[in-house]
Protein backbone atom coordinates (compact mmCIF):
# COMPACT_ATOMS: atom_id res chain seq x y z
CA UNK A 1 0.00 0.00 0.00
CA UNK A 2 1.48 3.73 -0.86
CA UNK A 3 2.51 5.48 2.09
CA UNK A 4 1.46 8.62 0.35
CA UNK A 5 -2.09 9.31 1.07
CA UNK A 6 -1.24 8.23 4.48
CA UNK A 7 0.76 11.44 4.78
CA UNK A 8 -1.38 13.42 2.50
CA UNK A 9 -4.23 12.28 4.55
CA UNK A 10 -2.18 12.87 7.98
CA UNK A 11 -1.52 16.57 7.34
CA UNK A 12 -4.68 17.00 5.65
CA UNK A 13 -6.95 15.88 9.12
CA UNK A 14 -3.88 18.09 11.37
CA UNK A 15 -4.28 21.17 9.52
CA UNK A 16 -1.01 21.37 8.64
CA UNK A 17 -1.07 21.31 4.79
CA UNK A 18 -1.54 24.54 2.92
CA UNK A 19 0.37 25.10 -0.39
CA UNK A 20 1.80 22.11 -2.44
CA UNK A 21 2.93 21.42 -5.99
CA UNK A 22 0.21 19.40 -7.73
CA UNK A 23 2.59 16.63 -8.24
CA UNK A 24 3.30 16.15 -4.82
CA UNK A 25 0.94 13.27 -3.82
CA UNK A 26 1.71 11.17 -6.86
CA UNK A 27 5.69 11.88 -6.38
CA UNK A 28 4.91 10.55 -2.67
CA UNK A 29 2.41 7.74 -4.25
CA UNK A 30 5.52 6.19 -6.08
CA UNK A 31 7.20 4.96 -2.60
CA UNK A 32 9.64 6.53 -0.35
CA UNK A 33 10.99 9.96 -0.73
CA UNK A 34 13.47 12.40 0.70
CA UNK A 35 12.39 15.48 2.07
CA UNK A 36 13.89 18.49 4.20
CA UNK A 37 13.45 20.92 6.11
CA UNK A 38 16.33 24.12 7.02
CA UNK A 39 16.70 25.28 9.80
CA UNK A 40 18.52 28.63 9.76
CA UNK A 41 20.64 29.20 13.52
CA UNK A 42 19.73 32.93 14.67
CA UNK A 43 19.72 31.96 18.47
CA UNK A 44 21.50 28.75 20.02
CA UNK A 45 17.94 27.22 20.81
CA UNK A 46 14.85 26.53 18.12
CA UNK A 47 11.63 27.63 19.70
CA UNK A 48 7.78 26.53 19.89
CA UNK A 49 6.85 28.03 16.30
CA UNK A 50 10.68 25.36 15.33
CA UNK A 51 8.64 22.84 16.70
CA UNK A 52 5.22 23.19 14.49
CA UNK A 53 7.66 23.40 11.19
CA UNK A 54 9.55 20.42 12.51
CA UNK A 55 6.68 18.23 12.88
CA UNK A 56 6.20 17.95 9.11
CA UNK A 57 9.32 15.99 9.28
CA UNK A 58 8.12 13.76 12.27
CA UNK A 59 5.22 12.75 10.05
CA UNK A 60 7.10 12.32 7.20
CA UNK A 61 9.00 9.53 8.57
CA UNK A 62 6.42 7.97 10.62
CA UNK A 63 4.48 7.61 7.12
CA UNK A 64 7.87 5.56 5.62
CA UNK A 65 9.40 8.77 4.25
CA UNK A 66 13.24 9.79 4.90
CA UNK A 67 13.40 12.88 6.96
CA UNK A 68 16.79 15.39 6.14
CA UNK A 69 17.32 18.16 8.58
CA UNK A 70 19.42 21.37 7.37
CA UNK A 71 20.91 23.25 9.36
CA UNK A 72 21.64 26.85 7.78
CA UNK A 73 25.37 27.50 8.71
CA UNK A 74 25.45 29.42 5.46
CA UNK A 75 22.40 30.82 5.51
CA UNK A 76 22.44 32.09 8.99
CA UNK A 77 25.46 34.30 7.93
CA UNK A 78 23.03 36.08 5.75
CA UNK A 79 19.65 36.40 7.20
CA UNK A 80 16.20 35.21 5.57
CA UNK A 81 13.83 38.44 4.75
CA UNK A 82 10.53 36.03 4.91
CA UNK A 83 8.62 37.74 7.34
CA UNK A 84 10.77 40.25 8.49
CA UNK A 85 9.71 43.91 7.59
CA UNK A 86 13.35 44.91 8.60
CA UNK A 87 16.89 44.04 7.75
CA UNK A 88 18.02 41.16 10.56
CA UNK A 89 21.03 42.05 12.46
CA UNK A 90 24.20 39.79 11.09
CA UNK A 91 25.53 37.39 13.13
CA UNK A 92 28.80 36.72 13.89
CA UNK A 93 30.62 33.80 12.48
CA UNK A 94 31.57 32.10 15.71
CA UNK A 95 27.87 33.11 17.02
CA UNK A 96 26.69 31.33 13.92
CA UNK A 97 29.13 28.43 14.75
CA UNK A 98 28.30 27.73 18.45
CA UNK A 99 24.19 28.22 17.25
CA UNK A 100 24.51 25.18 14.71
CA UNK A 101 26.39 23.05 17.13
CA UNK A 102 23.51 23.92 19.57
CA UNK A 103 20.65 23.18 17.64
CA UNK A 104 21.90 20.52 15.61
CA UNK A 105 21.85 18.45 18.70
CA UNK A 106 18.40 19.67 20.02
CA UNK A 107 16.75 18.13 16.23
CA UNK A 108 18.53 15.06 16.94
CA UNK A 109 16.34 14.23 19.83
CA UNK A 110 12.59 14.00 17.47
CA UNK A 111 13.45 11.75 14.67
CA UNK A 112 14.69 8.24 14.41
CA UNK A 113 18.35 7.93 13.37
CA UNK A 114 18.40 4.10 13.14
CA UNK A 115 19.83 2.52 9.84
CA UNK A 116 16.97 1.80 7.70
CA UNK A 117 15.40 3.76 4.61
CA UNK A 118 13.69 6.15 6.76
CA UNK A 119 16.75 7.41 8.55
CA UNK A 120 16.94 10.80 9.45
CA UNK A 121 19.83 13.16 8.83
CA UNK A 122 21.27 16.18 9.61
CA UNK A 123 23.50 18.10 7.19
CA UNK A 124 24.77 21.87 7.16
CA UNK A 125 24.42 23.69 3.88
CA UNK A 126 28.35 25.31 4.85
CA UNK A 127 29.64 22.19 3.87
CA UNK A 128 29.11 23.00 0.28
CA UNK A 129 28.88 26.60 0.25
CA UNK A 130 32.44 26.94 1.90
CA UNK A 131 34.23 25.72 -1.35
CA UNK A 132 32.05 27.24 -3.64
CA UNK A 133 33.66 30.60 -4.88
CA UNK A 134 31.35 33.82 -5.81
CA UNK A 135 32.14 34.00 -9.11
CA UNK A 136 31.58 30.31 -9.49
CA UNK A 137 28.51 31.00 -8.04
CA UNK A 138 27.48 33.81 -9.61
CA UNK A 139 28.17 31.68 -13.21
CA UNK A 140 26.55 28.08 -12.51
CA UNK A 141 23.93 29.13 -10.71
CA UNK A 142 22.98 33.16 -10.33
CA UNK A 143 22.06 32.76 -14.20
CA UNK A 144 19.17 30.18 -14.04
CA UNK A 145 16.93 33.04 -12.24
CA UNK A 146 16.07 36.20 -13.22
CA UNK A 147 16.08 39.46 -11.46
CA UNK A 148 12.33 39.43 -12.31
CA UNK A 149 11.63 36.18 -10.79
CA UNK A 150 13.51 37.24 -7.99
CA UNK A 151 11.54 40.56 -7.63
CA UNK A 152 8.16 39.02 -7.77
CA UNK A 153 8.59 37.10 -4.14
CA UNK A 154 7.04 38.14 -1.48
CA UNK A 155 9.32 38.22 0.76
CA UNK A 156 11.19 40.87 -1.37
CA UNK A 157 7.88 43.10 -2.44
CA UNK A 158 7.18 43.90 1.37
CA UNK A 159 10.35 44.90 1.78
CA UNK A 160 10.14 47.01 -1.34
CA UNK A 161 9.15 50.35 0.53
CA UNK A 162 11.09 49.92 3.53
CA UNK A 163 14.51 48.76 1.57
CA UNK A 164 16.35 45.13 1.23
CA UNK A 165 19.92 44.76 1.22
CA UNK A 166 21.23 43.06 -1.64
CA UNK A 167 22.78 40.32 1.13
CA UNK A 168 19.37 39.47 1.87
CA UNK A 169 17.59 39.77 -1.48
CA UNK A 170 19.96 36.81 -3.11
CA UNK A 171 18.87 34.59 0.56
CA UNK A 172 15.88 32.93 -1.98
CA UNK A 173 18.86 31.87 -4.52
CA UNK A 174 20.93 30.41 -1.93
CA UNK A 175 18.17 28.48 -0.76
CA UNK A 176 17.47 27.33 -3.77
CA UNK A 177 20.74 26.16 -4.29
CA UNK A 178 20.64 23.62 -1.05
CA UNK A 179 17.48 22.21 -2.84
CA UNK A 180 19.58 21.73 -5.80
CA UNK A 181 22.47 20.08 -4.28
CA UNK A 182 20.70 17.93 -1.68
CA UNK A 183 18.75 16.77 -4.82
CA UNK A 184 21.83 15.67 -6.53
CA UNK A 185 23.84 14.20 -3.65
CA UNK A 186 21.25 13.10 -1.47
CA UNK A 187 17.88 12.56 -3.67
CA UNK A 188 15.99 14.89 -1.71
CA UNK A 189 13.04 15.85 -4.02
CA UNK A 190 10.69 17.25 -1.69
CA UNK A 191 11.45 20.94 0.75
CA UNK A 192 8.81 21.90 3.14
CA UNK A 193 8.10 24.39 5.79
CA UNK A 194 6.55 27.19 7.36
CA UNK A 195 3.81 29.27 4.87
CA UNK A 196 6.34 32.01 4.40
CA UNK A 197 8.66 30.11 2.90
CA UNK A 198 6.72 29.23 0.00
CA UNK A 199 8.46 31.71 -2.23
CA UNK A 200 12.06 30.62 -1.32
CA UNK A 201 10.89 26.51 -1.73
CA UNK A 202 9.46 27.41 -5.51
CA UNK A 203 12.82 28.79 -6.39
CA UNK A 204 14.60 25.54 -5.23
CA UNK A 205 11.71 24.08 -7.37
CA UNK A 206 12.70 26.10 -10.22
CA UNK A 207 16.05 26.29 -9.96
CA UNK A 208 16.81 22.07 -9.89
CA UNK A 209 14.47 22.28 -12.80
CA UNK A 210 16.79 24.10 -14.70
CA UNK A 211 20.07 23.10 -13.87
CA UNK A 212 19.49 19.33 -13.21
CA UNK A 213 16.19 18.55 -15.56
CA UNK A 214 14.51 17.35 -12.85
CA UNK A 215 11.09 17.49 -10.96
CA UNK A 216 10.96 18.88 -7.34
CA UNK A 217 8.31 19.10 -5.51
CA UNK A 218 7.16 21.93 -2.16
CA UNK A 219 4.23 22.14 0.69
CA UNK A 220 4.30 23.96 3.38
CA UNK A 221 2.14 24.01 6.89
CA UNK A 222 -0.06 26.79 7.71
CA UNK A 223 1.88 29.53 10.64
CA UNK A 224 0.64 29.11 13.68
CA UNK A 225 -1.19 31.67 15.61
CA UNK A 226 -3.80 31.75 18.04
CA UNK A 227 -7.78 32.07 17.89
CA UNK A 228 -7.45 35.74 18.63
CA UNK A 229 -5.02 35.81 15.66
CA UNK A 230 -1.95 36.88 18.04
CA UNK A 231 1.35 34.89 16.98
CA UNK A 232 1.66 31.55 18.79
CA UNK A 233 5.03 30.31 21.25
CA UNK A 234 5.62 33.42 22.80
CA UNK A 235 4.82 34.67 26.42
CA UNK A 236 5.54 37.60 28.01
CA UNK A 237 9.07 37.25 28.56
CA UNK A 238 9.40 36.38 25.16
CA UNK A 239 9.70 33.75 22.77
CA UNK A 240 9.32 29.93 24.52
CA UNK A 241 12.82 27.90 23.59
CA UNK A 242 13.44 24.04 23.76
CA UNK A 243 16.56 25.27 25.52
CA UNK A 244 15.64 24.24 29.42
CA UNK A 245 18.21 26.85 30.79
CA UNK A 246 16.10 29.62 28.17
CA UNK A 247 12.92 28.11 29.05
CA UNK A 248 12.78 26.27 32.18
CA UNK A 249 10.56 23.11 31.92
CA UNK A 250 8.49 24.75 34.59
CA UNK A 251 7.34 27.08 32.36
CA UNK A 252 7.53 25.55 29.60
CA UNK A 253 5.12 22.87 31.26
CA UNK A 254 2.73 25.75 32.13
CA UNK A 255 2.56 27.60 28.75
CA UNK A 256 0.95 24.38 27.13
CA UNK A 257 -1.10 24.01 30.49
CA UNK A 258 -2.46 27.45 30.01
CA UNK A 259 -3.17 26.91 26.10
CA UNK A 260 -7.07 28.45 25.78
CA UNK A 261 -9.81 26.09 24.96
CA UNK A 262 -10.81 27.61 21.90
CA UNK A 263 -6.32 27.01 20.34
CA UNK A 264 -6.57 23.12 22.10
CA UNK A 265 -8.22 21.49 18.82
CA UNK A 266 -5.53 22.42 16.85
CA UNK A 267 -2.54 22.41 18.99
CA UNK A 268 -3.19 18.93 19.76
CA UNK A 269 -3.43 18.11 15.75
CA UNK A 270 -0.13 19.73 14.98
CA UNK A 271 1.98 18.81 18.18
CA UNK A 272 0.46 15.36 19.89
CA UNK A 273 1.63 12.06 18.06
CA UNK A 274 -1.62 10.31 18.94
CA UNK A 275 -4.15 9.33 16.39
CA UNK A 276 -7.00 10.67 15.34
CA UNK A 277 -9.21 8.68 16.66
CA UNK A 278 -7.72 8.92 20.45
CA UNK A 279 -7.23 12.84 19.85
CA UNK A 280 -11.59 12.53 19.07
CA UNK A 281 -11.71 10.80 22.41
CA UNK A 282 -9.35 13.65 24.40
CA UNK A 283 -11.39 16.51 22.80
CA UNK A 284 -14.75 15.07 23.78
CA UNK A 285 -13.22 14.49 27.49
CA UNK A 286 -12.40 17.43 27.55
CA UNK A 287 -15.62 19.46 26.46
CA UNK A 288 -17.75 17.78 29.38
CA UNK A 289 -15.90 19.32 32.05
CA UNK A 290 -13.15 22.44 30.61
CA UNK A 291 -12.60 23.58 33.28
CA UNK A 292 -10.42 20.40 34.42
CA UNK A 293 -8.25 21.01 31.44
CA UNK A 294 -7.60 17.14 30.67
CA UNK A 295 -6.75 18.18 26.92
CA UNK A 296 -3.99 20.87 27.95
CA UNK A 297 -2.39 18.34 30.43
CA UNK A 298 -2.47 15.83 28.11
CA UNK A 299 -0.85 18.24 25.32
CA UNK A 300 1.71 19.40 28.52
CA UNK A 301 2.75 16.55 29.58
CA UNK A 302 3.31 14.26 26.25
CA UNK A 303 5.64 17.12 25.18
CA UNK A 304 7.52 18.50 28.00
CA UNK A 305 8.14 14.60 28.29
CA UNK A 306 9.20 14.79 24.35
CA UNK A 307 11.82 18.31 24.52
CA UNK A 308 12.88 17.43 28.66
CA UNK A 309 12.37 14.03 29.31
CA UNK A 310 10.24 12.29 31.92
CA UNK A 311 12.13 13.48 34.85
CA UNK A 312 11.85 17.35 34.11
CA UNK A 313 8.24 16.49 33.59
CA UNK A 314 7.97 15.34 37.17
CA UNK A 315 9.54 18.43 38.63
CA UNK A 316 7.28 20.50 36.42
CA UNK A 317 4.63 18.72 38.21
CA UNK A 318 6.06 19.14 41.61
CA UNK A 319 6.77 22.51 41.22
CA UNK A 320 3.11 23.13 39.84
CA UNK A 321 1.64 21.28 42.80
CA UNK A 322 3.48 23.33 45.04
CA UNK A 323 2.31 26.75 43.28
CA UNK A 324 -1.46 25.93 42.43
CA UNK A 325 -1.88 22.77 44.47
CA UNK A 326 -1.90 20.78 47.36
CA UNK A 327 2.04 21.40 47.99
CA UNK A 328 3.65 20.37 51.22
CA UNK A 329 6.24 22.41 53.53
CA UNK A 330 8.53 18.70 52.95
CA UNK A 331 8.27 19.35 49.53
CA UNK A 332 9.30 23.38 49.48
CA UNK A 333 12.06 22.02 51.78
CA UNK A 334 13.40 19.56 49.29
CA UNK A 335 13.65 21.85 46.42
CA UNK A 336 17.36 22.52 45.24
CA UNK A 337 18.24 26.38 44.99
CA UNK A 338 18.20 26.31 41.25
CA UNK A 339 14.51 24.64 41.55
CA UNK A 340 13.42 27.15 43.67
CA UNK A 341 14.17 30.10 41.75
CA UNK A 342 12.74 28.26 38.58
CA UNK A 343 9.70 28.00 40.28
CA UNK A 344 9.08 31.25 42.16
CA UNK A 345 10.94 33.21 39.38
CA UNK A 346 8.79 36.89 39.14
CA UNK A 347 7.05 35.83 42.40
CA UNK A 348 7.15 39.35 44.32
CA UNK A 349 9.79 39.59 47.22
CA UNK A 350 10.47 41.95 50.01
CA UNK A 351 13.56 41.74 51.39
CA UNK A 352 14.15 41.85 55.20
CA UNK A 353 17.10 41.53 57.55
CA UNK A 354 18.00 38.55 58.81
CA UNK A 355 18.47 39.04 62.30
CA UNK A 356 14.88 40.53 62.76
CA UNK A 357 14.33 36.42 63.00
CA UNK A 358 16.69 36.22 65.81
CA UNK A 359 13.93 36.89 68.54
CA UNK A 360 10.67 35.94 66.45
CA UNK A 361 9.48 38.46 63.30
CA UNK A 362 6.01 38.59 64.00
CA UNK A 363 3.30 37.76 61.16
CA UNK A 364 1.69 41.24 60.48
CA UNK A 365 5.08 43.16 60.49
CA UNK A 366 6.39 40.07 58.16
CA UNK A 367 3.41 40.72 56.05
CA UNK A 368 2.78 44.48 55.78
CA UNK A 369 6.55 44.83 55.05
CA UNK A 370 7.10 42.05 52.53
CA UNK A 371 4.23 44.31 50.69
CA UNK A 372 2.26 40.98 51.46
CA UNK A 373 -0.37 42.64 52.91
CA UNK A 374 -0.90 46.91 52.26
CA UNK A 375 -0.80 47.29 56.16
CA UNK A 376 -0.36 45.68 59.42
CA UNK A 377 -4.31 46.35 59.74
CA UNK A 378 -4.88 44.22 56.53
CA UNK A 379 -2.24 41.64 57.55
CA UNK A 380 -4.24 41.38 61.00
CA UNK A 381 -7.45 40.47 59.13
CA UNK A 382 -6.18 37.92 56.54
CA UNK A 383 -4.32 36.30 59.58
CA UNK A 384 -8.20 36.10 61.30
CA UNK A 385 -9.76 34.85 57.86
CA UNK A 386 -7.35 31.91 58.02
CA UNK A 387 -5.91 33.02 54.62
CA UNK A 388 -2.33 33.49 55.10
CA UNK A 389 0.23 29.74 54.98
CA UNK A 390 3.98 30.33 55.83
CA UNK A 391 5.70 27.80 53.61
CA UNK A 392 2.54 25.91 52.77
CA UNK A 393 1.15 25.69 56.22
CA UNK A 394 -1.50 27.26 57.86
CA UNK A 395 -0.49 30.22 60.57
CA UNK A 396 -2.03 32.03 63.35
CA UNK A 397 -1.95 35.58 64.57
CA UNK A 398 -0.12 35.32 67.47
CA UNK A 399 2.62 33.06 65.64
CA UNK A 400 5.93 34.50 64.72
CA UNK A 401 8.51 33.49 61.98
CA UNK A 402 12.28 32.53 63.22
CA UNK A 403 15.01 31.02 61.49
CA UNK A 404 14.07 27.19 61.36
CA UNK A 405 11.31 28.68 58.78
CA UNK A 406 13.90 29.76 56.44
CA UNK A 407 14.12 27.72 52.81
CA UNK A 408 16.98 27.67 50.88
CA UNK A 409 19.27 29.65 53.92
CA UNK A 410 17.30 33.20 53.01
CA UNK A 411 13.86 32.78 51.79
CA UNK A 412 10.14 32.71 53.34
CA UNK A 413 6.99 31.66 51.52
CA UNK A 414 4.12 33.93 52.19
CA UNK A 415 1.11 32.99 50.94
CA UNK A 416 -2.14 35.12 51.21
CA UNK A 417 -4.51 33.49 48.84
CA UNK A 418 -5.18 30.39 46.55
CA UNK A 419 -2.63 31.67 43.97
CA UNK A 420 -1.34 34.74 45.88
CA UNK A 421 2.54 34.43 46.88
CA UNK A 422 4.93 36.62 48.15
CA UNK A 423 8.87 35.61 48.85
CA UNK A 424 10.36 36.96 52.00
CA UNK A 425 14.24 37.49 50.81
CA UNK A 426 16.48 37.61 54.34
CA UNK A 427 19.78 39.21 53.95
CA UNK A 428 22.50 40.14 56.12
Amino acid sequence: MSTTPRFIEELTWRGMLQDSTPEVAAALGAGPVAGYIGFDPTAESLHVGNLATLMLLVQLQRCGHKPVLLVGGATGLIGDPSGKRAERKLLDADQVLHNVACIRQQLMQFLDFSPGPTQAEVVNNLDWFRHLSLLDFLRDVGKHLTVNYMMAKDSVQSRLETGISYTEFTYQLLQAYDFFYLHQTHGVRLQMGGSDQWGNITAGIELTRRMAGADAHGLTCPLLTKADGTKFGKSEDGNIWLNAQMTSPYKFYQFWLNAADEDLPRLLKVFSLRSRAELDALLAGHAQDPGLRAGQKALATELTTRVHGDSALQRALQASEILFGKGTTEQLRALTPGEFAEIFEGVPTGQLSRNRLTEGLGLPDALAETGAAASKSEARRLLQSGAVRVNKSPVQETDALGPDDLLNHRYILLQTGKKKYHLAVFTD
